[in-house]
């Protein structure tokens, strides 16, 4: 008997280890997307701002031709 519980407790123990594998995978791959969410997310933040820079930009260059062109009428 001592042998089919020896057998018993290794299968059991494969199995284990093998959900286990599974489990940590399923981790691993739902981290990966929640990173690259994260990372798409904060490109679009950079990118949100980068079209604000811009666009302040072009409405200082806006304002500054507006001024010069008055000083030179």
């Amino acid at each position: 008997m001592a042998g089919s519980e020896s057998k018993a407790a290794k299968d059991l123990s494969a199995v284990m280890e093998t959900t286990m594998q599974q489990l940590q995978s399923r981790f691993q791959n739902l981290s990966d997307q929640i990173i690259s969410k994260n990372i798409f997310s904060e490109m679009g933040t950079r990118i949100d701002d980068l079209e604000n820079n811009v666009a302040d930009l072009m409405t200082q260059a806006g304002m500054e031709d507006q001024h010069k062109s008055k000083q030179v009428h």
